[in-house]
């Protein structure tokens, strides 16, 4: 028997005996189910589904139908591939983990019912309520938090704020109708509500502060008994009811019973996809929002508003520059230009459009010739932005060619979280290397090089890179089933299990193949220049707001 024969068998069977994991994440353009086996590198089968946010009543937002069509869509595409590639179709997995865009706002009443639309993270119009949390906390409240939501409508005196009975992220929503619990994973927590790290649960004190600011209000309001319960990863999170089968699985085929580990952002499923869960290491995901987590040695100095304070899957605090606005405007383009080779005869696909043009900005001048690119479509606090208007400025001195107005497309993805980074170097917050992930990463070697000369770190991509958060997830699942099996283990004597850090060290990365890039010190004297052109027409960006 072949080797490849043989592995075929060992997937088809481990499919048909339930000794998988399933991740799923709803990203902001893309539903994405992934599903590995019992070693956690092996990805057998993927499944997506495209979807986009409403801009309704000025509220960026996703409907629940939308929710739940989209992942009954992904899910059906991952099991056909299954089908197409083993020959089977999984029943049941191991262990499921739920994944999706942190922060935001799902609020529910006594009946479960919403009663508000979702309020996604893009949302920039909590400026009140997260600027009088972050005086009384003296914490950092970004805008996008659970909870500058909730009290933006306390402020507002929004009619549902005296029914709320419960309120969450979209991955404890999705999370919650598949097992009936109302449970969050630390990491998606500490975009709720500050946490603790000492006791990987919401911060008592503030707790305390946060109902005392609003007993005038909102006397009927006790914070502690609207947040889902708080776990760390490998803590087992329930199993999927009969409900929530059907829920995925329309046709009735998958059945329940299945573990869930606790449901995460995908910025905890960023970090675990590229193994930055230790101090020192860090990561940079880019999709339709773009940032960086750098897990912390030490309590930073200050508070910045710049920098988020939130925490590894495992309960370890983390610094987190977040951005609303990451790789859309370079896809945008990267359209135009593929209808413009369509329209001349010789039509290109979107990777290939995306190979050529970001190739061709490895061409361009260190400093992109003198040309600003913006890619706001969104506000962008970091910025100072309340909304977006995309520009592409320059001076007539400036060198307009296409190899520099690409190189300063990719250079606007990274512009405002290298606003960020430069707060946290500031700091004094080391990196030993970053690791990136995201769809922008598939073309080899160009947004990887030029990240490194933006961030003035080595830059490492791995090989699951553009499986991204879906992976990621899917290997908390499998984290969890080894912390299952080793606490079974335990009770008869065996191995007690091991640490986050330790099983990707061992288990999922061991292995595993990262193409790591240093900085060229041409590209990093380049962006610094091109940051400081950026840095100076901010107010060129701030006034487009004003007048368009």
């Amino acid at each position: 028997m072949s080797d490849s024969t043989s592995t075929t068998d060992a997937a088809r069977t481990a499919i048909l005996e339930g000794r998988t994991s399933l991740g799923i994440e709803f990203g902001s353009t893309r539903i994405k189910a992934c599903l590995i086996g019992e070693n956690p590198g092996d990805v057998l089968a993927v499944g997506s589904h495209e979807w986009e946010n409403q801009f309704v009543d000025r509220v960026w937002t996703y409907s629940l139908d939308a929710v739940w069509s989209g992942v009954q869509a992904a899910y059906g595409d991952l099991v056909a591939q299954v089908s197409r590639d083993h020959g089977v179709e999984p029943t049941t997995f191991g262990a499921i983990g739920v994944s999706a865009m942190m922060h935001g706002y799902l609020a529910f009443d006594a009946a479960d019912e919403l009663l508000v639309p979702f309020r996604t993270w893009r949302n920039t119009s909590t400026g009140p309520a997260a600027a009088e949390l972050s005086e009384s906390f003296g914490v950092n409240i970004p805008l996008r938090w659970s909870i500058a939501h909730l009290h933006q409508a306390v402020l507002d005196d929004e009619a549902h704020v005296s029914d709320v009975a419960f309120f969450t992220t979209l991955a404890g929503y999705v999370h919650w109708k598949l097992t009936g619990r109302k449970v969050i994973g630390v990491g998606d927590a500490s975009g709720m509500f500050p946490i603790d790290s000492s006791t990987h649960d919401y911060d008592a004190g503030l707790i305390t502060i946060y109902d005392g600011l609003v007993a005038d209000r909102a006397p009927q309001l006790r914070v502690a008994e609207l947040l889902p319960e708080v776990l760390v990863a490998g803590e087992a999170a329930g199993t999927l009811t009969v409900e929530g089968a059907t829920l995925l699985d329309p046709t009735g085929a998958l059945q329940p019973g299945a573990l869930l580990c606790p449901p995460e952002g995908d910025a905890g499923t960023g970090m675990v996809a590229t193994n930055s869960v230790a101090p020192r290491t860090g990561n940079v995901s880019a999709g339709t929002s773009i940032f960086a987590m750098v897990v912390l040695e030490a309590p930073l100095a200050q508070v910045h508003h710049e920098l988020d304070l939130v925490t590894t899957p495992a309960g370890d605090p983390v610094a987190m520059v977040h951005c609303n606005n990451g790789a859309s405007e370079l896809a945008a383009w990267v359209s135009v230009f593929s209808r413009f080779a369509a329209a001349s005869g010789s039509p290109v696909d979107t990777d290939a459009a995306f190979g050529v043009l970001l190739r061709e900005a490895l061409e361009g001048e260190a400093d992109a010739g003198g040309i600003i690119a913006y890619n706001h479509l969104a506000g962008e606090p970091i910025a100072g932005l309340t909304e977006g208007r995309p520009l592409v400025v320059r001076t007539p001195d400036s060198r307009l060619t296409l190899a520099n107005f690409m190189r300063a497309q990719v250079y606007g993805v990274y512009g405002t979280l290298s606003l960020g980074m430069r707060v946290l170097a500031d700091e004094g917050v080391s990196l030993d290397r970053m690791f990136a992930h995201g769809g922008i990463f598939r073309t080899a070697g160009v947004a990887q090089r030029l990240l490194a000369g933006a961030l003035d770190a080595p830059v490492a991509v791995g090989e699951t890179a553009s499986e991204g958060g879906a992976w990621g997830i899917a290997v908390l699942a499998s984290y969890l089933r080894a912390t299952s099996d080793a606490a079974s283990g335990a009770a008869s004597g065996t191995d007690s299990g091991t640490d986050l850090g330790t099983y990707l060290n061992e288990r999922v990365f061991a292995d595993a193949g990262f193409d790591t890039v240093a900085p060229v010190a041409e590209d990093v004297a380049g962006f610094a220049t091109f940051l400081d052109r950026y840095r100076a027409g901010l107010a060129a960006e701030a006034a487009a707001v004003l007048a368009l």
